[in-house]
């Protein structure tokens, strides 16, 4: 899960030439904005050169590797480079691919929930911005499963403090764990709207609040249970939309209307996009970015889109799936596999093959899955699920 705020003078607008590799982060920080990551960062670990203060934030508090941050109650966290220790005991990862810093801390042994220290991380940022403008990237953990669990017989991995309202509903206990850390989301989420408002900075504030993938399987969770993908097929690591389809929550009370929605397809490249139309800065040339603000905003008919939104996936096989237009392809393993087409507004379960019955816009998007994917060096068939988040 990831929420989002930036804040600025909307008045105010500087164009600023970047290099091509700026984060969001960067390209904020260079227009003036205090810039902090609170959360899970994972994509570079203690010693080596992706930490998050040297990719644009000027403040980081959370995990910097994705495995420990399977564990909600690790036995420390790290503030910008400074590692902090936490009460919590963890037994050491059943997994042996899985030893970087994963583990699960028995019940017993759960003094700090990582959660309750993000919210109250954020709260405290926001409260010392005055007002300077700022960009918060609060990137949650919750309501991912610890996946260590899955190898011990005395705890589940849905990982919260308490199950609250859902204790005593004759539910299985990792479908009382995910309820409850769904309603701990919405509660710390709803504190952070409230100190925007507290602050008096609501009115000149975007949040968005959205989530990496779609519902899991692990830790026990059981994503039919709750029915979790909706009308559509599949779960997290398909490329059907029941795995890549996700929900965003916009939030402005100036700038977005209420109880409205859209059908405008968006990813997350197109952030970097957005972000720099809200900052009033240059986005960096060459990106497949678009922003969404004129969407947001109500301005549809400014609205520019994608012809079509590739998506590749190198576990199972490998995985390659294009969204064009109406119409959603999927093939697997790359390359090699046979491409199934459907149309994903009369078919949202992606369950009739109609690919030859469109031979032209089967061979149209085979073009373009071509040139949109770059081999990677280190992915090899065999690697099954050794890159699991």
């Amino acid at each position: 899960m990831g929420h989002t705020s930036v804040r600025g003078n909307a008045d105010k607008t500087i164009q600023t030439l970047l290099p091509e590799d700026f984060t969001v982060a960067e390209l904020l920080q260079d227009a003036g904005y205090s810039t902090a990551l609170i959360g899970k960062w994972g994509l570079g670990d203690e010693g080596n050169t992706g930490l998050p203060n040297d990719q644009g934030f000027d403040y980081f508090f959370g995990y910097l590797n994705q495995v420990h941050a399977h564990n909600h109650y690790p036995d420390f966290l790290w503030r910008n480079t400074e590692k902090v220790v936490l009460p919590n005991k963890v037994e050491p990862s059943p997994f042996p691919y899985m030893s970087f810093h994963g583990g699960v801390a028995k019940h017993e042994n759960r003094r700090v929930y990582a959660s309750d220290l993000f919210y109250q991380e954020s709260l405290e940022f926001i409260d010392g911005q005055g007002d300077n403008p700022f960009f918060l990237f609060l990137s949650l953990t919750s309501p991912h499963a610890n996946n260590e669990s899955e190898k011990v017989d005395w705890a589940h991995g849905m990982e919260v403090p308490s199950y609250g309202q859902y204790a005593d509903l004759d539910w299985p206990e990792p479908a009382k764990g995910y309820a409850a850390m769904v309603s701990h989301i919405d509660d710390g989420v709803g504190k952070i709207l409230s100190k925007l408002i507290e602050q008096g900075i609501d009115e000149n504030t975007i949040v968005i609040f959205t989530s990496d993938n779609g519902p899991h399987e692990e830790g026990g969770n059981d994503p039919y249970f709750f029915n979790s993908s909706g009308p559509f097929s599949g779960t997290k690591r398909a490329l059907t939309d029941g795995g890549i389809r996700v929900p965003m929550i916009a939030w402005s009370p100036t700038r977005i209307a209420a109880n409205s929605s859209t059908n405008h397809i968006a990813y997350f490249g197109d952030f970097m996009a957005t972000a720099a139309q809200i900052a009033g800065v240059s986005a960096p040339e060459g990106l497949d970015s678009i922003s969404f603000l004129p969407t947001l905003e109500g301005q549809t008919e400014h609205q520019k889109l994608h012809e079509m939104l590739y998506f590749e996936f190198y576990e199972m096989g490998g995985i390659q799936a294009v969204r064009y237009g109406d119409y959603k392809a999927i093939r697997s393993p790359f390359h090699t596999g046979d491409l199934a087409l459907y149309n994903v507004v009369d078919d949202p379960k992606e369950s009739q093959d109609i690919s030859d019955a469109y031979p032209d816009i089967v061979e149209h998007i085979e073009q373009f899955m071509a040139s949109a994917h770059e081999p990677s060096p280190k992915w090899k068939p065999s690697a099954g699920a050794a890159g699991r988040d």
